[in-house]
């Protein structure tokens, strides 16, 4: 894993206080498009998909203070937004290692496999 990259089970802790192990507010992104996120989401990611990057300016905005988490089906899409977010003033920016399908593996067998 590469330092762009977070293990689901440390996002899934982080989720369940709303902070980064230094009490940093976090921002869960979801970079698939709708259709995908239709088909199951982790409860508490926003929706933007990588197709209609980058996300409006308030959106962006928004996220200044906050440990920003991006992720996606596998985890190759979520790298390069995390790529760009540290590119963009978000230099803690992270991708979640093997996306939503190792989450719904690893921590949440209810969010379905596609």
């Amino acid at each position: 894993m590469s330092d762009l990259e977070i293990d689901v089970h440390s996002v899934h802790k982080w989720l369940s206080t709303q902070s980064d192990d230094a009490g940093q507010p976090i921002v869960l992104i979801d970079c698939r498009e709708r259709n995908e996120y239709d088909v199951g989401n982790i409860a508490g990611a926003v929706l933007y998909p990588m197709s209609s990057w980058p996300p409006p300016a308030e959106a962006i905005e928004s996220f200044a203070g906050k440990r920003v988490i991006v992720h996606c089906h596998h985890g190759g899409r979520s790298l390069r937004v995390a790529h760009w977010f540290r590119q963009n003033g978000h230099p803690e920016a992270t991708s979640m290692a093997g996306g939503i399908d190792l989450w719904s593996e690893e921590i949440d067998p209810t969010v379905p496999r596609y």
